[in-house]
């Protein structure tokens, strides 16, 4: 999500949902609830398409919720000059799931420099018990 940097500084919540119109953050169904330099909420509401065969959240729709919502947070809170950012690693580790409800998110930042940054973020269900805990680290991109 290449953006420049004046732009980006001034995203919003509003902003950064309509964005994603037709992307894959919008078909899971993701809402950034808060966005400000150097923190995220987001959420989505736990639908069939989330779910693995099993009948259980499918870890990919977890991933899908925490790393839009460090990737938007990056996004939000490039350092002056940076025109975007790419992913260069990603860990995830699963505590629990959700059947229904919602599943919400809150990322922040833990390392803002200016070639990279690294979010971490927790995933919890709708009774607020963490059911994944993520780290990534993200590639900020400047012009050549």
């Amino acid at each position: 999500m290449a953006q420049e940097t004046d732009r980006a500084a001034q995203l919003n919540a509003a902003q950064l949902n309509a964005a994603q119109a037709g992307t894959l953050p919008a078909l899971l169904g993701v809402v950034v609830d808060e966005a400000r330099h150097g923190e995220l909420a987001a959420h989505f509401d736990v639908a069939a398409h989330h779910m693995a065969p099993n009948g259980y959240l499918h870890a990919a729709s977890i991933i899908g919720l925490v790393d839009t919502a460090c990737g938007y947070g990056c996004v939000v809170s490039l350092p002056e000059g940076a025109t975007g950012f790419t992913t260069i690693e990603l860990k995830a580790n699963y505590l629990g799931t959700a059947r229904d409800g919602r599943v919400s998110c809150r990322a922040r930042l833990v390392h803002g420099g200016r070639t990279t940054q690294v979010w971490d973020a927790e995933a919890t269900n709708g009774e607020g018990k963490v059911i994944a805990l993520f780290r990534c680290t993200q590639m900020i991109l400047h012009p050549r």
